[in-house]
């Protein structure tokens, strides 16, 4: 099961879910979006968040108010976070989540702690979870896989139009540009100096003969 949540504090609204457990969990860690940001309450047990970036959006583009119900969310769903303040709460994109063989189901590691942001979190915000679980809906057996293969599927899709666009309008400014060199050269020979009369031809016969 998953639990999907709707962070509407900016326009357009942001979506947050999570997994129901480990199991889910460890779907969403194999089978996420790259556009997905990852947030967990940092050295505790806790839920996995992601929160979907709008298109063509990086990380340092998300509102603070956005990042701000994500790290509510994550520490309301924590056993022991939940009970505690001043605690932190790690967040990176899905891509640099690493997974190995040797990790219990659930567990994740990172490609680069560098690209790990974190954040202290004072104190439960009721106000920001209430608002979050009023906008809860659930989906059963989700699945995660097919979702991101299909996720895939149009993303392929849409980088082969941008290429035919971009080939397109290639091949237009090249014919433009052949067509402005053929102007230039017709008006090379058409100007007056390289121009003869029918004056000048019989001249030219003349010095012949």
């Amino acid at each position: 099961m998953v639990f999907y949540f709707v962070s509407n504090v900016v326009q357009p609204p942001y979506t947050l879910y999570m997994g129901y457990d480990k199991h889910e969990n460890e779907q969403l860690i194999r089978w996420g979006w790259p556009e997905d940001v990852w947030f967990h309450v940092d050295k505790l047990s806790s839920a996995h968040v992601y929160l979907r970036l709008h298109q063509n959006e990086t990380l340092d583009d998300v509102p603070q108010s956005v990042i701000n119900d994500c790290v509510q969310l994550v520490k309301a769903n924590s056993i022991q976070g939940n009970k505690q303040n001043n605690l932190d709460v790690v967040y990176t994109m899905w891509s640099n989540l690493k997974k190995t063989e040797s990790m219990d189901v659930g567990q994740v590691g990172f490609h680069s702690d560098k690209e790990v942001k974190k954040v202290r979190v004072e104190k439960r915000i009721n106000e920001i979870v209430n608002r979050l679980n009023k906008t809860k809906t659930e989906e059963e057996h989700p699945d995660f896989r097919g979702m991101r293969e299909e996720r895939d599927r149009k993303e392929r899709e849409s980088q082969r139009k941008v290429q035919i666009e971009q080939k397109q309008r290639e091949k237009e400014e090249e014919k433009r540009k052949q067509e402005v060199a053929e102007t230039k050269s017709y008006k090379t020979l058409m100007r007056s100096e390289n121009m003869q009369t029918n004056k000048d031809c019989q001249d030219d016969d003349d010095d012949f003969m």
